[in-house]
């Protein structure tokens, strides 16, 4: 008889480590939405599998793309893997995601573009096809049908691959850029002496390209602000919100650890004084302050500002 040796798992601390995030967000994951370790073995510590880790790395790509941590653990579950497909039909009625083309159902000519600039690591084509997209359909419309469909279907042909890494380094690099470009050009348009918008990320915040996003779509709206980028300080952040008396604070979590509720009820008052918005999936799944409003979208965040500022 032969049996199947299986090589040993990753512990918690070490899964955490390849991860990038603390041992306590992987049991958080864990407790609130059942995805964590399938080595139950009794006896035994709990040891993550190779399938394990690939399905954390799916569920991180989702909440890099601000999908909310319990829908981004059902996305991570509900995706088939190699290592749990039965013996005799691992490849049966899966569709692959490899090859030369990025599935993208439904999407449009300029996202299946994308798709295949990004798949050649066409750097200059990417480019192109975001400043096209931008100047024809504005940054919500590039965001929510070209930029966000095109790093899904990339993130799904990792989970069916474990290839294309590069790929959403590239496009993510690329999105920078033009939405970067942005803020240094048409923000230029707004009034000198109109009171701006703070968007920063949280401390230890490190994934901005929603918040980015946010940034140059409300300079299309013709908001004054000031984007403060990733890891902001708490320190910085009451000083920014001193000196520049602010219409309103955005502050961006992408993961639950880095969604701060003391920083929140620290935040300086100033004269006149500014609203608070929490924005990002990291804050899902805590009760804010009753004086904070909470942001889930691209165009709904961009007509809440806006809605708040041009009065």
């Amino acid at each position: 008889m032969t049996h199947t040796v299986h090589p040993p798992g990753l512990t918690v601390s070490a899964t955490a480590r390849r991860l990038g995030v603390a041992p306590g967000t992987l049991r958080t994951w864990d407790r609130r939405y059942g995805i964590g370790p399938s080595d139950h073995a009794p006896g035994r510590h709990r040891r993550y599998s190779t399938a394990d880790v690939a399905r954390l790395e799916l569920m991180q790509r989702a909440l890099v793309r601000g999908v909310s941590p319990g829908d981004a653990a059902r996305y991570a579950m509900a995706v088939p893997l190699p290592e749990d497909a039965p013996p005799d039909s691992a490849v049966e009625g899966r569709s692959r995601v490899g090859g030369r083309v990025l599935r993208l159902p439904g999407a449009g000519r300029r996202a299946r573009g994308l798709g295949r600039a990004a798949l050649a690591l066409d750097s200059t084509a990417v480019s192109g096809l975001l400043v096209e997209s931008v100047h024809g359909e504005g940054v919500e419309a590039t965001w929510d049908e070209v930029v966000r469909p095109v790093l899904g279907a990339v993130g799904v042909r990792w989970a069916d691959t474990a290839t294309g890494v590069e790929v959403e380094h590239l496009v993510t690099g690329c999105v920078s850029a033009v939405f970067g470009a942005i803020l240094g050009g048409a923000g230029q348009a707004v009034a000198g002496d109109a009171r701006p918008v703070l968007l920063a990320a949280m401390p230890g915040e490190q994934h901005t390209l929603p918040i980015l996003a946010l940034a140059a779509a409300l300079c299309g709206h013709g908001v004054a602000h000031r984007y403060l980028g990733a890891d902001l300080p708490a320190d910085a952040l009451a000083a920014a919100a001193r000196r520049t008396a602010p219409v309103a604070v955005i502050l961006w979590s992408q993961l639950q650890e880095t969604a701060d509720l003391r920083l929140l009820h620290t935040l300086p008052r100033t004269r006149p004084r500014y609203r608070t918005f929490a924005a990002g999936p990291g804050w899902a799944d805590t009760a804010l302050p009753q004086r904070t409003g909470r942001l889930t979208s691209l165009r709904a965040a961009v007509e809440t500002i806006s809605d708040a500022v041009l009065v």
